[in-house]
């Protein structure tokens, strides 16, 4: 429809949203006021109230002409009418009301036409921000759960510290409370001194080969750094502790892949509990885990590594209670092979009445291991019971005739107070701590860090 069709439809209906107003029409938030010829104003003025709209102003400016009640007549030079004769015939426009209404029409087109532009450009501005506000609300998200991994690792280390501190309480007293009484018993160094802190050490489980070694070191140093005050002793002391536990002391290397793992130790210091644990601890870490139910002695011991198993969602292999424990370990080593498992813990009898049987079945256990799976990596782990103080020692050099102990696990070191036996390990065996445990939870179990246990031992 042309504007000409435009114009005449307009004055046979009403337009609800244009207001009349005595010398102006407002229209969608478009106002238009006319100034007559009377006033010496040949020109129209537009407010623009609200948001700019083409079609609002082209309303606003036909009700304009109809209520000066004016035709385009003398633009089409009347063809319109000669074209449809029963139209009324209107009045001619005068020249200034022609201009007038080409004022209002070209003013109409120039303003709304950058407000198109401005509405696409506003749109496209928007549409980026809203494109980096995405981007950033993501990487934002990002590094939030990033600070949230780190703060948790970092709280489950210190509260494993802390736990691991708080556990060796009754060790550190046992000690150091043996130590600070000798010293200040004393205002001189001398050889009583020597003997009555000898005694000390002994009674805290600290092994009478390894405390001896401690008191010839300390009488070297006073001698030479020629220390006249007890009390210098003290912090003598904890450095020599200090030295053994980091002695030979080397980061620990991730095993390789595959695996076998035997876990050997007399019945009663937590070994099925710790073989749960570790396979636990693997398997987070991302490595594929079997488990050999290899202590076929125990009575539940079978039932027992199950219900750990089941836990960490990991398979056990199993024979009867009595079965040949190598005949579990030959079934369990094939199965580990041809599922391609990063790792095979097996569980073994702890039987120290029968020395003789206990070797002879750990030496045909290794006979199975190398000839059924030469490839993979080997390690023996004997778990003792840090309660047992010196016990565990003699249960230690039992063992290690019988296998070639790679490595040793102190469980129950909370609420102990001869976790002294740490030191007599580490200085008596020449084996390294892998593990210790300081709970009963299934993340109770963690790497040995000789400088965080010395720090823990002594409350720093």
């Amino acid at each position: 429809m042309g504007l000409f069709d435009f114009l005449k439809s307009k004055k046979k209906e009403e337009t609800n949203n244009i207001e009349i107003k005595s010398d102006s029409i407002e229209c969608d938030g478009i106002e238009i006021t006319l100034h007559s010829e009377q006033t010496q104003q040949n020109e129209i003025s537009l407010n623009l109230v609200g948001e700019d709209n083409t079609t609002a102003i082209n309303q606003a400016v036909h009700k304009a002409i109809d209520k000066q009640d004016v035709e385009l007549y003398s633009a089409t030079g009347g063809k319109l009418y000669q074209e449809q004769p029963d139209l009324e015939q209107p009045k001619p426009l005068t020249e200034q009301e022609a201009i007038t209404i080409q004022q209002a029409l070209s003013k109409a087109i120039e303003l709304s036409t950058p407000k198109t532009e401005n509405i696409e450009q506003q749109s496209e501005q928007q549409e980026m921000t809203e494109q980096t506000e995405q981007i950033e609300q993501i990487e934002q998200a990002e590094q939030t759960e990033q600070q949230q991994n780190t703060e948790e690792n970092k709280q489950s280390k210190k509260g494993f510290f802390a736990k691991l501190k708080e556990g060796l309480d009754k060790t550190r007293k046992n000690i150091m409370g043996g130590v600070d009484n000798v010293l200040g018993a004393f205002t001189k160094i001398d050889e009583d001194l020597f003997e009555e802190l000898e005694e000390a050490l002994i009674m805290a489980d600290l092994g009478v080969e390894t405390t001896m070694n401690i008191i010839e070191n300390l009488r070297k140093r006073v001698k030479k750094e020629h220390i006249v005050d007890p009390q210098a002793i003290r912090g003598m002391l904890i450095e020599e502790i200090t030295a053994i536990l980091e002695e030979d002391a080397q980061e620990e290397k991730e095993l390789p892949s595959p695996t076998v793992m035997l876990v050997i130790g007399v019945n009663g210091v937590g070994k099925t509990t710790t073989i749960g644990k570790l396979a636990y601890n693997f398997k987070e870490q991302g490595k594929s885990v079997l488990l050999g139910a290899a202590d076929t002695f125990r009575a539940a011991a079978i039932e027992q590594l199950e219900v750990w198993g089941q836990r960490a969602d990991i398979d056990v292999i199993k024979h009867q209670q009595n079965s040949d424990p190598a005949a579990v370990v030959f079934d369990a080593v094939n199965a580990a092979k041809n599922r391609k498992a990063d790792l095979l813990i097996c569980d073994t009898a702890g039987r120290l009445h029968n020395k003789k049987n206990l070797m002879e079945e750990l030496k045909k256990i290794a006979k199975v291991i190398d000839r059924e799976y030469p490839e993979a990596h080997k390690e023996v782990y004997i778990v003792l019971d840090a309660t047992t103080g010196q016990n565990a020692m003699q249960q230690a050099k039992v063992f290690q005739e019988a296998a070639d102990i790679t490595g040793i696990i102190l469980t129950k070191l909370d609420g102990t107070a001869k976790g002294g036996i740490v030191i007599a390990i580490k200085s008596e065996l020449k084996l390294p701590v892998k593990y210790i445990g300081v709970g009963e939870g299934i993340k109770d179990l963690q790497k040995f860090d000789a400088k965080q246990f010395a720090k823990a031992l002594f409350g720093e």
